[in-house]
C-alpha cells in the first residue's frame, strides 16, 4: 500500500470519525442498551487495517429489531470509523426472541488487539 493510499485513507478516517462523533448525534447517555434476548450472535471480524494501526476502543450501534426478531435497521451512535463497518455488519446477522412489537436499543462491541 501506498503512502499516497494509506494517507487517504487515514484522512476519510478521520472525516468519518467527525461524522460519528458531531453534535448532533444522540448523546451517549441517553441510549439504552437492548432487552431483547439475543438467540444468535456473530462477533465482529476485526478489521486488518485496525490490527495494523493497533486501533482499538468501543462502538455503539443503535438497532430496531423487528417482531419477528431481526435486525431491521441500524445506525451507529459512536465509536472509530475503521471499526465501525466490523460492528454493523455482525450485528445485522444477529437473531432475537420474537416479540409482539419492534425493539429498539444499543449494542456495545469492544475492539482490542489480541497479544
Amino acid at each position: 500500500m501506498s503512502a499516497r493510499l494509506i494517507g487517504r485513507w487515514l484522512s476519510l478516517a478521520a472525516f468519518g470519525l467527525a461524522l460519528v462523533l458531531a453534535p448532533s448525534s444522540p448523546a451517549w447517555g441517553q441510549q439504552e442498551e437492548l432487552s431483547r434476548k439475543v438467540k444468535s450472535r456473530v462477533n465482529p471480524v476485526y478489521p486488518e487495517i485496525a490490527r495494523r494501526m493497533s486501533i482499538t476502543g468501543v462502538v455503539k450501534v443503535e438497532v430496531i429489531v423487528a417482531p419477528n426478531g431481526n435486525v431491521k435497521t441500524t445506525k451507529i451512535v459512536g465509536g472509530h470509523p475503521v471499526l465501525a463497518t466490523a460492528a454493523v455488519d455482525a450485528v445485522k446477522k444477529w437473531k432475537f426472541e420474537p416479540a409482539s412489537a419492534e425493539s429498539t436499543g444499543i449494542v456495545e462491541f469492544k475492539f482490542a488487539t489480541q497479544e
